[in-house]
């Protein structure tokens, strides 16, 4: 049986994405190769414990809930994300998996919704993004950029029309918490009549910066 280290396991409302305010089940995993200037789990890159995948099925059923949401860190640099994934989907699980975009998602079964980031300039960490994965998304993905300020913003919208993200995956386009003002995106977007969905993250409304929310 294959094994993952796991940062914690905690039950809390989605703050992200299509499926936000839905009961979910988050599983983070430790670790991650990148190091994002607006990281907020970070407390994520070291620590945790070793789990065997049967492990962690047996804790996610002790919760309430039909959505699982693997995350981390980045989830796809441990080798035991694959065979958790597919074990969540052959419980029945409804599946989504946070990752950076850096890392490939072809081997990711095809059950499991992929929420994709791209990095943007203000992140540091654009460099890293495997542009080959846009080709392997579908429209249960989605793809999520994080917005540091205008600058990212334009970069994104130039992308977005470039590459025709809209036609591969939903987009979501989210601003960094306490950095970039929700209102000022909003603005933007609408003033470009966007093809994007707007979200800001529900979980830090409710709970601030705490982890295991």
């Amino acid at each position: 049986m294959s094994s993952v280290r796991v940062h914690e396991i905690f039950y809390s409302l989605q703050g992200e994405t299509s499926r936000m305010g839905l009961p979910t089940v988050f599983v983070r995993l430790t670790g991650c190769p990148l190091r994002c200037g607006y990281c907020d789990t970070a407390y994520a890159f070291h620590g945790g414990s070793m789990m065997t995948v049967e492990d962690v099925l047996e804790k996610v059923a002790g919760y309430p809930a039909h959505y699982v949401t693997v995350t981390g860190g980045e989830p796809l640099a441990q080798k035991g994300c694959l065979p958790l994934l597919e074990c969540l989907c052959d419980a029945n699980y409804s599946v989504s998996l946070e990752t950076s975009g850096a890392m490939d998602i072809g081997p990711v079964d095809k059950r499991v919704s992929r929420i994709m980031d791209i990095k943007t300039p203000g992140s540091g960490e654009a460099e890293k993004n495997n542009w080959g994965n846009l080709a392997l998304l579908h429209m249960s993905d989605e793809i999520k950029f994080v917005l540091c300020d205008e600058a990212d913003y334009l970069w994104a919208r130039d992308l977005l029309y470039s590459r025709r993200l809209a036609e591969i995956a939903p987009v979501l386009f989210s601003p960094v918490y306490e950095q970039l003002p929700a209102l000022r995106l909003a603005e933007w977007i609408l003033r470009d009549h966007l093809e994007v969905r707007m979200q800001i993250q529900l979980h830090k409304l409710f709970w601030g910066e705490a982890p295991g929310h």
